[in-house]
């Protein structure tokens, strides 16, 4: 898959591009919806199909107080766009200088720098440009003029709702994973850089890789049956969420970490994706260290029970 940060470094191979544009946060199955649609497009004309996507949320420029709890890491979001079959990706860099510009003069902006565009799928709510200036209908205007089809499809609903990366945050938050689940069509999984804890696990005999998850939505706090898989090998993971009150001082800092079993190694700087199974307690104060080791023991024993 071609992954690009400007149209005019998009190897077309003189073809054509269907084009899917939006934040995709979650890649849910609405977002499958528009990406496939693109891709048939792409199938049907001998065209490019290719996702445009943004490096961070929008509102984290336009409205940096509302912006939401994000589902997905960048890495993350790109690898569940990639899975779905795309030849490109194209990653603006939403910035203030782009925030200006209105949506007609983004759209004309890809039609010069694409060249031949076949179609635009998008959601058909879906806003866009300086002061949200572009619509669906301002897509299907410039469309006619430009010579491209529009496809502003319908939201996908499960259950009678709406599928939205909206419902999907609020599913996490409180701790409905199995809804999130079925909204992303796939486990929910968090992903984050491993940092340098203050290797407390380790003299529990149970060390941990630390994840940083900052402007990550959370499931709430407590113990959870997880995986990952390194190197194509899979392994069960205890991972705890919270504030540690057994060991925190006065001012206790939200941790992520997670214990893999059967793993040796150092994971240091590096990106680890752990899929959540269910919550198997919430967290609590022990009265000692030696306690909290032995709780830490029967959890592990429920997760392999779970492998």
């Amino acid at each position: 898959m071609q992954r690009v940060d400007a149209a005019t470094k998009l190897a077309t191979g003189g073809r054509k591009v269907c084009l899917a544009i939006g934040v995709f946060d979650g890649v849910h199955l609405g977002h499958q919806h528009i990406i496939r649609q693109t891709l048939a497009d792409a199938r049907q004309h001998d065209a490019l199909g290719l996702v445009l996507t943004f490096d961070r949320h929008p509102s984290a420029i336009v409205a940096p107080d509302r912006v939401p709890p994000l589902i997905h890491s960048l890495p993350q979001k790109l690898r569940a766009i990639e899975s779905l079959g795309v030849e490109g990706v194209l990653l603006v860099h939403f910035d203030p200088a782009f925030s200006q510009q209105t949506g007609e003069e983004f759209i004309r902006g890809l039609v010069r720098d694409l060249v031949r565009i076949q179609s635009i799928c998008v959601g058909a709510d879906f806003v866009f440009g300086c002061r949200r200036s572009g619509s669906v209908a301002l897509l299907k205007t410039l469309g006619d003029e430009l010579g491209f089809e529009v496809h502003g499809l319908a939201a996908v609903a499960l259950d009678g709702q709406t599928v939205s990366s909206t419902r999907i945050r609020e599913a996490i938050s409180t701790g409905d994973l199995e809804a999130a689940r079925q909204m992303l069509g796939r486990p929910y999984a968090l992903c984050g850089r491993v940092v340098e804890g203050d290797r407390l696990g380790r003299q529990l005999g149970f060390p941990t890789a630390n994840l940083e998850m900052d402007g990550r939505v959370l499931p709430p706090h407590g113990v959870y049956s997880a995986a990952t898989t390194l190197d194509g090998r899979r392994y069960p993971v205890a991972l705890n969420i919270g504030l540690r009150p057994t060991v925190t001082a006065s001012q206790p800092a939200l941790r992520i970490e997670a214990h893999l079993l059967d793993f040796d190694g150092s994971l240091y700087g590096q990106e680890l994706e752990v899929e959540i199974g269910v919550k198997l307690r919430a967290e609590r104060r022990f009265d000692s260290p030696a306690e909290l080791r032995e709780q830490i023991a029967r959890d592990i024993l429920q997760v392999r029970a779970r492998i």
